[in-house]
């Protein structure tokens, strides 16, 4: 078995990756002798020494998110820029959505994605729904598989677009070149954006975005894709900004108590400062 593996295996709450950064940086001995290398293979007479405590490292902190809505299945908040959704298996001291969600969450959910229904970027701001019990999650989230949850963004984008509306109808799949990030491709998953222009300046237009499917990046990748990438989304061909320029204005959606609502998080300040500044 390789090192690596078995590092993570010991401790579950690890990611792979992690177990190799603990080995690359000496945390890790065998027979006494310590490992750089996370690829070494191990065999079953090996004496194995992890120096890493989980309960010691530093705790997460705490942290306060703005409420819209909240119910016993549910809660809506508007998520600020910076803030990630959850940790990605690895330990992670950095407060999250899923770690402020933590504290409110019934038996049966837990984890470092407990009660997460969807996510949004971290330099992505806006509203979000998670659940707070087993059956609110189940619901929330066929609502998002079925297309029955309708997301509003806006985004402002460099230049001007030939239409004043459109649907973007391109697949979406990962950059083998680069797999943190998503292109358009024939071999991709169906992908649609409606766009809408509300407003332009001389240099930049600020849109409206209903998206019918949720891929990764999907808004991003479309806009880039046609030349008019978002302000601030230096990964997919955008000009650096103070921050990136999208945000989840709006969702509406069929709530586990079986009610419609539409909740919404105002257009951030920064929107309306870019777009009279140019």
């Amino acid at each position: 078995m390789r090192l690596d593996q078995y590092v993570a295996e010991q401790l579950p709450e690890l990611s792979r990756a992690f177990a190799a950064k603990l080995i690359e940086r000496g945390q890790v001995s065998v027979n006494g002798a310590v490992q750089t290398k996370p690829g070494n293979k191990l065999r079953e007479t090996d004496s194995v020494k992890i120096d890493f405590d989980p309960k010691a490292q530093a705790e997460v902190p705490e942290i306060e998110l703005p409420v819209i809505y909240e119910d016993r299945s549910c809660v809506v908040i508007n998520k600020p820029v910076g803030v990630l959704t959850h940790s990605k298996g690895a330990f992670n001291p950095e407060a999250t959505v899923a770690t402020w969600l933590s504290s409110r969450l019934a038996p049966g959910l837990s984890g470092e994605r407990g009660g997460i229904v969807h996510r949004l970027d971290r330099a992505t701001s806006g509203v979000m729904i998670c659940a707070k019990t087993p059956e609110g999650l189940s619901w929330l989230q066929k609502q998002f598989s079925q297309r029955k949850a309708k997301k509003t963004y806006l985004a402002i984008v460099r230049g001007q677009l030939d239409k004043d509306e459109a649907l973007i109808d391109m697949p979406i799949e990962r950059n083998p070149r680069k797999p943190q990030t998503f292109r358009v491709g024939a071999n991709g998953k169906s992908s649609q954006t409606f766009y809408k222009v509300l407003e332009t300046t001389e240099d930049y237009s600020l849109l409206q975005l209903l998206p019918t499917t949720g891929r990764t990046h999907q808004l991003r990748v479309h806009l880039n894709e046609i030349g008019h990438p978002i302000v601030g989304d230096t990964l997919y061909g955008g000009e650096s900004s103070d921050r990136l320029l999208l945000h989840a204005l709006s969702l509406e959606i069929t709530l586990p108590n079986r009610k419609r609502e539409t909740f919404v998080a105002p257009e951030p300040a920064e929107f309306k400062e870019f777009m009279s500044r140019d």
